[in-house]
């Protein structure tokens, strides 16, 4: 791994901070690369600040509300506002923790509320968090690839593409967020992505009604009970996991699956769930199948979904540490990335990444005028 730099210089390379609040609503991660938006100098600390459960809560609602919300909603502003300040939390926090790695950007995603085809939704007031860390920010990353016909989904491709340039091909990373999605580097021809189906938001959701905790701890819940096949079938019959890549889901796109569970025990729901996760991955239509899988985001601490994985998959899975990757920091690393990638310019989806016509920027940047490197913007 190369050495973190203890100053930064104007050769293009630059010290970006990338914020994600994911699908499975835990928390703010946070972390620090240096990065051109092509090559991957250092990559630096990075931690999580979790949610408090009264916000976790109050943004879970949102969801359900989101499809009838007007952006000036009073409830909507309230709780974009308290997870703003989280994130601003998270990067002064982050800045102490690495002294010699002074920020020169951030790139915050913010939390998605909608996504559907058409329409794509992430609440963050870019411009209070430039304001409290006096730092330029880089923030609404998947409009323009809407705007342009692409389903602004997944946008983790080319990060995980930089990652693995030098691997032996065809090598796929999968993470498992709220939302489960895969990027594939074939043996020839561009990367492929997509949306597989849902990662760990249908079992959280059944996990907090059945024990009043929001995950299956350590797949506990999974590993006791046994998987209800007829139901399993049921829900893989969904037209959606017969479509090619590339796809994207909303987080509740498969919420109504719950009520298909209605009559099992919260075990036997839980290793049903794990196991529908599972499959969605493996039936994937791909165009060619990977022979190595390196599993991020939160899925990857559940025993119950790895072990599931391991078996359903072609291959051999490994969790990204395998690789010297911070499995949690990935897609936090990713937007800090993507943020260079927007600043110079550079395309942040491709066509058979998210369907988008041709290699699309995005990204808007606000800023208090000057980045700490000294280049206007």
């Amino acid at each position: 791994m190369p050495t973190t730099p203890k100053t930064h210089q104007p050769d293009g390379f630059v010290n970006a901070l990338g914020l994600m609040s994911g699908t499975s609503l835990d928390g703010v991660d946070a972390a620090l690369i240096r990065t051109d938006g092509t090559d991957i100098a250092a990559h630096g600390p990075s931690f999580t600040l979790p949610y408090t459960a009264n916000l976790r809560q109050r943004l879970r609602t949102l969801l359900d509300r989101a499809p009838d919300l007007g952006v000036d909603d009073a409830d909507l502003k309230a709780v974009e506002h308290a997870l703003t300040v989280v994130h601003v939390q998270a990067v002064q926090r982050l800045r102490h923790m690495a002294p010699d790695m002074p920020v020169d950007l951030v790139g915050f995603h913010g939390q998605t509320i909608l996504h559907r085809p058409g329409r794509t939704w992430q609440i963050g007031d870019a411009a209070y968090l430039s304001a409290q860390t006096n730092l330029p920010v880089i923030h609404d990353f998947r409009s323009a690839d809407v705007a342009a016909g692409g389903e602004g989904a997944p946008l983790v491709p080319l990060y995980h593409a930089a990652l693995l340039r030098n691997a032996p091909a065809p090598v796929a990373v999968l993470n498992i967020g709220g939302v489960a999605n895969l990027s594939l580097i074939p043996s020839h021809g561009p990367i492929v992505a997509c949306d597989t189906g849902p990662g760990n938001a249908l079992l959280d959701d059944w996990a907090a009604q059945h024990t009043g905790i929001p995950y299956d701890k350590d797949g506990q819940l999974a590993l006791g009970g046994k998987v209800a096949h007829n139901i399993l079938e049921h829900l893989l019959a969904h037209p959606f996991f017969r479509k090619p890549a590339p796809k994207s889901l909303d987080r509740l796109s498969f919420h109504n699956a719950l009520t298909c569970l209605e009559g099992l025990n919260a075990a036997d729901g839980a290793a049903t769930l794990v196991a529908f996760t599972a499959q969605t991955i493996a039936r994937t239509p791909l165009p060619e199948q990977p022979r190595t899988w390196f599993v991020c985001g939160g899925g990857r601490h559940n025993p119950a979904l790895m072990a599931a994985l391991a078996q359903a998959l072609p291959g051999t899975v490994y969790p990204a540490e395998q690789c010297g990757w911070k499995g949690d920091a990935l897609e936090a690393e990713c937007f800090g990335f993507l943020a260079v990638r927007s600043l110079n310019g550079l395309p942040l989806s491709l066509p058979t990444t998210t369907g988008v016509a041709s290699p699309q920027t995005g990204g808007r940047l606000t800023c208090m005028g000057i980045t700490p490197w000294g280049r206007r913007l």
